[in-house]
């Protein structure tokens, strides 16, 4: 029996982030997809340490007492979470230096150090740093008890250190952005080589600060962002945390990495330089920055060394439509991205800017794409005299800048913009198009699991419900009202709307299969979520469990539940999915004494999607569009390639394919499925 019954939210975390380096390593993993899992595990490592490290590191100035009536214990969990990033840490550079190193010279890609270049190339590098480099780059003295300069965020340095006494040491600021990342050099034959700009960098220190330099180390800073712990955090304890927050400073450092070939003097130097804590102290290798990878040349464009490609499929039914609005007004439709064009939905925007009946359109945005066709639609139906309503939210993390963007522009077109509640944010991902009165359809609505976001459209998987029901349709319309802030409760009966009766309709189907157990009829439930984080949420589950309950759970990411526990959890297993394409969907299927009740929705089981955002769950009512989405999930349930279990330690064994079992990897069977389904070759 595990000390706890429940499983650190943050540990669970880096055994996610574990999962995406898995795919790294994994052999079956075309080469140029590993690197961009390198890049994706770094990427999401520098948000870690940004959002949750520095909430963990807020902690830490609490009163013993606050944190005992919380039950937090911040040092500890530092101590944890510097143990297990190290030892990844480790495991990304083995998978660096011995598989994606020899893969790329197999494959006549060299990625060279400073000290590989020939001389044609060490001439080239010269002439590229004095031309392209040198106007961009910025150098500082450093020194102990001298000001030390400030770190940007996610910024890439250079320590340097001077080989003649008096021995002296530089901050070399590398100018990733105005300069690219990586630089192919000349060559002659019939390979690629290619270096990091850091090197072009290091070749010409001496030149750059007039002095032989003896030695130079990478390191990066990763600050915090604090500016979202509302997000992450709430009630008594928020407000606690935010007076313990009054007198530092914004975008505290959270991880100082080095180069871990630098000497410990050194180290213990640049410490009290930059006032940082042994926590924060993080070795890594000689290169920093690995989301910079997403951008890693492909000189020979080789499609072998990618995933082969997977287009969208058209949707059998939709794609012949004249309209889609006119299809929609006959039967429900559900779509499926990224294995379905996301097209439909920009033509439904498009045609509802065009349809002289329509009157109405209002929309929740909670990331648009940078170039968004959905945005130019609405702009498109402001210009046609619609009445357009934009729900915007203005907190979408990393993504406010470009919420506000689009959010002046619709303003500038006409529409009517709203931002989010103080306190809570709009997650659901909902649109409504209302019509004239005399209209045979007075609504036609989408409800989906994922943004209205063209780009990610193609990356992560998600579903959408169109749908005219005019039950669905009406409330719906209840949500934009209590956007609008016309009505303070919605009286839904079809869908769950949190923060007011999502988690009380999850509760009760719950409460529902455990009546079911208790009088030996069968009962299950098919939960499949991004996060289970909630502890109300994770308690109800294990008592269903306790009662007989049997559940499955696929979820991708947190997982703070501990399956296969006697006598509190045997009846639960986990299953997490990395693959190719983001598993964003949330499923909720309960057994329901036979008549199962199937829900998509925007909500993981967090706290804060079921307590502090606006989330909708909508029951799948047509049978046939049931029965689609029951495949695709059977599908995850049955997959033995990319599927890993979630153990009580968190340790990510994959699923074992048995004997007699045919090979299913969840995201080939279903894109093979629909595109059955489209009518075209599979």
């Amino acid at each position: 029996m595990p000390t706890s019954v429940y499983y650190s939210r943050d540990l669970s975390w880096l055994s996610f982030n574990h999962r995406v380096l898995q795919e790294a390593r994994d052999p079956r993993v075309p080469l140029y997809e590993k690197i961009k899992f390198l890049a994706i595990y770094s990427s999401n490592l520098d948000e870690f340490y940004r959002v949750r490290v520095s909430a963990l590191r807020s902690f830490k100035s609490l009163k013993k007492e606050t944190r005992r009536e919380f039950e937090l214990k911040p040092k500890k969990e530092l101590r944890q979470i510097r143990a297990i990033v190290e030892q990844q840490q480790r495991e990304f550079g083995s998978i660096f230096r011995e598989q994606i190193i020899p893969d790329l010279e197999r494959n006549g890609i060299r990625l060279l150090r400073t000290e590989d270049f020939s001389e044609a190339q060490q001439e080239f590098a010269i002439h590229y740093f004095r031309d392209q480099v040198l106007p961009h780059l910025h150098f500082f003295e450093l020194a102990t008890g001298a000001p030390a300069p400030f770190l940007k965020n996610k910024g890439l340095y250079f320590v340097a250190v001077t080989a003649e006494p008096p021995v002296r040491l530089y901050l070399v600021e590398m100018p990733v952005g105005p300069c690219p990342r990586f630089v192919e050099l000349p060559v002659t034959g019939d390979r690629f080589d290619i270096t990091f700009l850091d090197d072009i960098i290091r070749l010409n220190l001496q030149e750059l600060l007039g002095a032989p330099v003896d030695d130079a180390f990478a390191v990066k800073m990763s600050r915090d962002a604090e500016m979202y712990i509302d997000d992450e955090y709430s009630g008594d304890l928020i407000e606690k945390i935010k007076l313990g927050l009054v007198e530092r400073n914004m975008g505290a450092p959270t991880r100082f990495l080095f180069d871990n070939r630098m000497p410990e003097t050194l180290r213990m130097q640049l410490k009290a330089i930059f006032d940082l804590g042994k926590n924060e102290m993080i070795p890594g290798a000689r290169y920093h920055n690995f989301n910079d990878f997403f951008g890693f040349p492909n000189p020979g464009n080789n499609p072998a060394l990618h995933y082969r490609l997977w287009p969208p499929v058209p949707h059998p039914e939709l794609e012949k439509a004249p309209a889609v609005m006119a299809a929609m007004s006959e039967r429900d439709y559900l779509l499926h991205f990224p294995y379905q064009r996301f097209d439909y939905v920009i033509r439904l925007i498009r045609e509802a800017a065009e349809d002289a009946s329509v009157t109405t359109i209002k929309i929740t945005l909670y990331r648009a794409a940078a170039q968004s066709e959905i945005v130019q639609a609405l702009i498109v139906a402001c210009e046609r005299g619609k009445d357009v309503t934009v729900f915007i939210e203005a907190k979408a993390r990393f993504d406010e800048a470009s919420n506000l963007y689009w959010g002046e522009q619709l303003e500038k077109a006409g529409a009517s913009v709203h931002y989010s509640y103080p306190g809570i944010k709009v997650h659901c991902k909902l649109l409504l198009i209302g019509c004239a009165e005399s209209s045979a359809v007075p609504r036609y609505a989408y409800i989906g699991t994922g943004n209205f976001n063209e780009k990610t459209a193609l990356l992560y998987t998600d579903h959408a419900l169109l749908t005219c029901h005019p039950k669905l349709t009406a409330e719906v319309g209840q949500v934009f009202d209590l956007l609008s802030r016309r009505i303070i409760l919605p009286r839904c009966k079809q869908l769950l709307v949190a923060p007011f009766t999502l988690r009380e309709g999850f509760i009760e189907r719950i409460d529902r299969e455990i009546e079911h157990a208790h009088e030996n009829r069968p009962a299950y439930m098919i939960l499949k979520m991004n996060s289970l984080e909630d502890k109300e949420m994770i308690a109800k589950l294990y008592e269903a469990s306790r009662a007989g309950v049997r559940i499955r759970i696929i979820v991708r990411g947190i997982c703070c539940l501990i399956p296969g526990v006697s006598g509190m959890s045997e009846n639960i297993t986990v299953t997490s999915i990395v693959d190719r394409f983001l598993e964003h969907a949330r499923i909720y299927l309960f057994g329901n004494g036979g008549k199962e009740e199937l829900l998509i929705a925007s909500a993981d089981w967090m706290t804060r999607n079921l307590d502090r955002r606006i989330e909708v769950a909508a029951p799948i009512l047509d049978p046939v569009l049931f029965e689609e989405l029951r495949k695709i999930l059977d599908f995850q349930l049955n997959d033995n390639v990319k599927a890993r279990i979630i153990d009580a330690g968190q340790t990510n064994p994959y699923v074992e394919k048995k004997a007699d079992n045919p090979l299913v990897r969840a995201q080939e069977s279903s894109y093979l499925f629909l595109k059955t389904k489209a009518g075209l070759p599979s």
